[in-house]
């Protein structure tokens, strides 16, 4: 709700992650600050939160979470010693509690606002000068100025756009629409298979359909450490997913209500006849009309805002944080965080971010997380190291629940035995690499891991054994 204010000390643009967290934490520290976001729900009412809560991450969460009910009740649910007959899918319901899920949280960021006095304006925000802001109100269209001495630019980004397959969210559609599809497609094409396509790919697998995922590089998932990618190809393959790799799209059009797609790869030409197509060919700086071309705010080649180590653009008292960022990589608690370091940054605070340890998590099932080094990063520098593992299927608790899918790895330097980096696959492994980093931000070694008394049965032993392997001392496994 806008007010007549139009003098503040702190203007943030954008109500995602990066954007609600820095607009909390300036109002934390006093400042009087205003949140200007564009995100409006069916209803037309805001809708603060960003992609990430309104058709990114939260959405994929939700429905994985019954694709994944789905599923135990319809495959595993007799190995528990319990039967259920004429098992049916509800989509619209599903989409429904999704929905639902949005709805909570935008509420709930929207009351933190008015708890901490912070004025949020429905609209666009466009930077005309340092220090200056254009408003374009969504309700009405009618513009009008604020002004603040620090002013900072978190407007995220948005889903990359391929000639080749031209998104019309009718037959092919964007990672945001896969997450609203009314029903399900038998045969459904992706085109990317990194981190979203896998998200979108294990949903709509555990539902029914046959999921094909084109991935135009020749290697899977090049960013985990490769062991850990080589396990998830072989989980995935498993699990019914049809991952083409090497696979370049030449185009994809509508027809006689499919889309027809062609591809390329080593064998040559290839024809798709599916009902859906998604283009999951990852996400762009969502820069486009941030500023007013007098503003003169400085862009790289790849549209993200230019900045330095303090999320400083070119114009003084102007920052860029989250995925407008190119410091760190494009996630959620990446941008939080420098939310929280800008806004502490403007009152004299310094709380520097280190970057590389910020972990990765892919919302699979089985969940992939990493942090730290990969093997082969450390094997292409030269770098002596020791690697302890860990799989699932040793695990008490693990085999309880019946989810013994993945391992852990762990990497530390062969003299200093300090972690330089952990590698997860498997149940739960969002939460387990919490230690991990938090093991990694002390410079603990692998010996303070292993020394430190975990539950007993419990999934995160997984990370005390893997820690003991490193000496062949792991007490669950044979000896290597």
């Amino acid at each position: 709700m806008a007010t007549a204010s139009t003098q503040y000390d702190v203007i943030v643009i954008g109500a995602g992650p990066a954007g609600y967290v820095a607009a909390i934490r300036c109002a934390q520290l006093g400042f009087k600050t205003a949140c200007i976001d564009n995100w409006s729900n069916s209803k037309g009412q805001p809708s603060p939160g960003g992609t990430f809560v309104n058709a990114g991450c939260i959405s994929s969460m939700a429905l994985l979470e019954s694709s994944k009910i789905y599923h135990l009740l319809n495959n595993d649910i007799n190995s528990h010693g319990i039967k259920i007959d004429n098992l049916e899918i509800d989509l619209s319901q599903m989409i429904k509690r999704k929905d639902s899920i949005i709805d909570s949280l935008n509420h709930h960021i929207t009351k933190l606002f008015n708890q901490n006095k912070i004025d949020c304006i429905h609209g666009h925000g466009k930077l005309l000068t340092a220090g200056k802001v254009e408003v374009t109100e969504k309700k009405d269209g009618r513009q009008h100025q604020l002004t603040a001495e620090n002013i900072i630019l978190a407007t995220g980004s948005y889903p990359s756009v391929l000639p080749c397959a031209p998104v019309d969210n009718e037959f092919i559609i964007d990672s945001s629409h896969a997450l609203n599809l009314t029903e399900i497609p038998k045969r459904l094409g992706i085109i990317g298979a990194g981190i979203i396509g896998l998200e979108l790919a294990g949903i709509w697998n555990r539902l029914g359909s046959n999921v094909i995922l084109l991935e135009a590089q020749e290697t899977f998932l090049t960013t985990p450490d490769q062991l850990i990618s080589d396990e998830a190809f072989r989980i995935f393959t498993q699990q019914g997913l049809d991952i083409r790799l090497g696979a370049r799209v030449i185009s994809a059009k509508k027809g006689s209500k499919k889309v027809i797609l062609e591809y390329q790869d080593n064998e040559g030409s290839h024809t798709l006849h599916l009902d859906k197509l998604i283009v999951a060919s990852g996400r762009e700086p969502n820069t486009e009309n941030i500023a007013a071309a007098e503003a003169d705010l400085l862009l790289d080649e790849c549209g993200f805002v230019h900045v330095d180590k303090n999320c400083g653009t070119t114009l003084p008292g102007v920052y860029a944080i989250g995925d407008l960022s190119a410091l760190g990589p494009m996630l959620a608690h990446k941008g939080l965080e420098e939310g929280v370091f800008v806004a502490e940054k403007i009152a004299g605070i310094d709380s520097p971010i280190n970057y590389d340890i910020i972990s990765s998590v892919i919302y699979t099932s089985p969940e992939i997380a990493w942090v730290g080094q990969t093997e082969q990063a450390l094997k292409a520098i030269g770098e002596h190291y020791k690697i302890g593992l860990f799989p699932f299927s040793a695990s008490a608790r693990a085999n309880a629940s019946g989810k013994t899918e993945g391992l852990v790895k762990i990497i530390t330097h062969a003299e200093t035995d300090l972690i330089l980096g952990v590698h997860i696959i498997g149940d739960q492994a969002s939460e387990l690499i919490a230690e991990a980093v938090l093991a990694m931000e002390f410079s603990a070694s692998a010996e303070d891991l292993a020394r430190t008394i975990h539950a007993h049965p419990s999934i995160s032993e997984a990370l005390h054994e893997a820690a003991l392997a490193l000496d062949n001392r792991a007490l669950h496994i044979p000896p290597s």
